[in-house]
């Protein structure tokens, strides 16, 4: 039974809400400056959030547990939706932690690469690109040979044997001043080495050693990645992040740009699950971005913040943090660009979410028919030769990706000799076996090859189970039922695709099945010829030529050939 405000008798203190069904499963989790003011709202008969409805409606109860503070609601919260993962919050789409590189506080510092460094150590990220990362962790061992081992060992590790490790362990002089240019190589001054590696790639190229100034060039686009890059500038950007945020139905993108010093100094970018809400999206992801780092002086939000959230975010700081939704000046010229930066995040994001290009072939010949997908798509075809050897075969067709493991076969068994009535045999044979109805059923013909499956499919009640189609070669038309013929642009590749597909797959099926039966031996179809009296008489005359240029008269000389068995081995070989 659906939840109400009646028997949601929640305080008015701080704390966390959950929505729960009679199973048990959290549906929802908030948190709340005052309880029963926040859950108040979700009954409202105006709701500000389109969830809000089938919210209350599949709840069963609503929990709440009590903090002291609305900050301490804040980090609950977190905690809960990461275990529960409800399905109507917010949250990040990656569930991990991105990598950090860290330097430990070890007289002979170590370098880290790692998603949960230690909390006295020294930490720059974290860093969407890990493999950037990872590649800037070994190029920095590698130029100035900083430790990665656990423990110092007298005798030296396989690390400083093979020139990755200056060795602190064994001679620790001039490791200082290892680990300072380390330290501004990864604060941002990576200058002195990004030319030295440019003039290593120049020297590489010049001796046409092109695979070494490959190297050298992927080492400088992951040294850019990782390290602070100059965007833009302004007087005003001091200790500064803007967050930009765009979504595409569920799918958002938010983008954070970090500005000191008078520059934008880099961009990092995370998918999440967005429910319609953008206050409570962007308030989620803030909540998990600075959980783990201290946030900056000035904080510019697309919207305004939720309850506690200011005051969690001067918690974590120490000190105030100023949180703007700048409408002019160079502020919001910075609001803009992680806007627009967000945009372009999301657009990478919905291309790569729609898959390959398969995948995207899938969509657009949904689109091109006007179908909600065509992820799912079976295709016949048939093949013959003069009646011989009359076979069929339907292919299947995954994400617009061949799914070769569900193509299938078919001997036709009836009588029929023309292609629409063997068809129609084996499209029964097919839907008769079925436990999955795809989303359309392809054909290879025209209106009359439409007309008679479907009259086949009516005849055993298929006909509203999944969507019929017909592709003729000619100028690539697909016929439907009650709908115009249309002619095929390269939006519907992935139905010619089918097509092909099928044809290929059943002609290949018919060529071996007649070179089979080419080569096939005719007294093996003798009823009571066995193999011991067929070596009897391949003895008897000598070979195969032998027994084809017998009488029937003379096969009954053989032992154990009768005179009914001569004349139905006389029959098969005339």
């Amino acid at each position: 039974m659906p939840v109400d405000l009646a028997s949601a008798d929640l305080p008015s203190e701080p704390g966390v809400y959950l929505f729960k069904t009679a199973q048990g499963r959290v549906l929802y989790v908030g948190k709340a400056t005052r309880l029963n003011e926040r859950i108040r709202s979700y009954f409202a008969a105006n709701p500000d959030r389109v969830m809000i409805p089938e919210l209350v409606e599949r709840a069963d109860d609503i929990e709440c547990i009590v903090t002291q503070t609305p900050q301490a609601a804040l980090v609950l919260e977190r905690q809960l939706i990461r275990e529960h993962m409800p399905r109507f919050n917010s949250m990040l789409k990656d569930g991990k932690s991105f990598p950090y590189l860290a330097m430990t506080n070890e007289d002979y510092p170590r370098i880290m690469y790692t998603r949960h460094p230690p909390k006295s150590s020294e930490q720059w990220g974290p860093f969407p690109n890990a493999g950037a990362a990872k590649q800037v962790m070994q190029l920095l061992r590698r130029q100035f040979g900083i430790r990665d081992c656990k423990e110092l060992l007298p005798q030296g590790c396989l690390s400083m044997h093979i020139g990755l490790c200056a060795g602190p362990c064994i001679n620790g002089d001039g490791y200082d001043d290892r680990v300072k240019a380390v330290r501004r190589v990864l604060n941002g001054d990576a200058a002195p080495l990004l030319e030295e590696l440019v003039a290593s790639m120049e020297a590489a190229s010049e001796a046409e050693a092109f695979e070494t100034a490959a190297q050298h060039r992927d080492m400088i686009r992951a040294v850019r990645a990782t390290t602070s890059q100059h965007v833009v500038s302004s007087k005003v950007y001091r200790d500064c992040d803007a967050i930009g945020f765009e979504a595409e139905g569920d799918l958002a993108a938010l983008v954070v740009l970090h500005a000191d010093d008078g520059m934008v100094q880099g961009q990092e970018a995370w998918p999440a699950i967005h429910r319609g809400d953008i206050g409570e999206t962007v308030s989620m992801f803030i909540a998990e971005h600075y959980a783990h780092r201290t946030p900056p002086r000035l904080l510019l939000s697309p919207v305004p913040l939720f309850d506690g959230l200011q005051s969690w975010l001067d918690e974590r700081r120490g000190s105030a943090v100023e949180v703007r939704t700048p409408q002019r000046g160079d502020l919001e010229n910075l609001a803009t660009l992680a806007r627009q930066n967000a945009s372009i995040q999301l657009q990478r994001m919905v291309n790569k979410s729609s898959g390959s290009l398969e995948q995207r072939a899938a969509d657009d010949g949904a689109k091109a028919l006007g179908m909600a997908s065509l992820d799912h798509i079976v295709c016949f075809d048939m093949a013959q030769l003069l009646g011989d050897e009359r076979v069929g075969a339907s292919v299947v067709m995954r994400n617009g990706r061949p799914a070769k493991d569900e193509y299938r076969k078919y001997v036709v068994k009836g009588e029929a000799m023309d292609d629409l009535r063997m068809m129609k045999e084996v499209v029964v044979r097919w839907a008769k076996r079925q436990d999955e109805w795809p989303d359309l059923l392809l054909i290879d013909g025209g209106e009359t090859h439409l007309a008679t499956i479907r009259q086949a499919l009516e005849e055993h009640g298929w006909q509203d189970r999944f969507p019929l189609a017909a592709l003729a070669k000619r100028e690539e038309t697909i016929f439907r039922t009650e709908m115009e013929p249309l002619v095929l642009d390269r939006t519907g590749r992935v139905l010619v695709h089918a097509r092909d597909e099928a044809h290929r797959f059943v002609n290949s099926f018919h060529r071996r099945r007649r070179s089979r039966s080419r080569l096939a031996d005719p007294l093996e179809e003798v009823d009571g010829l066995g193999a011991k009296k067929l070596q009897t008489l391949l003895r008897h005359f000598g070979g195969r030529k032998g027994i084809e240029h017998a009488s029937e008269s003379e096969l009954t000389t053989v032992p154990g050939i009768g005179p009914a068995l001569a004349s139905r081995i006389h029959a098969a070989l005339h």
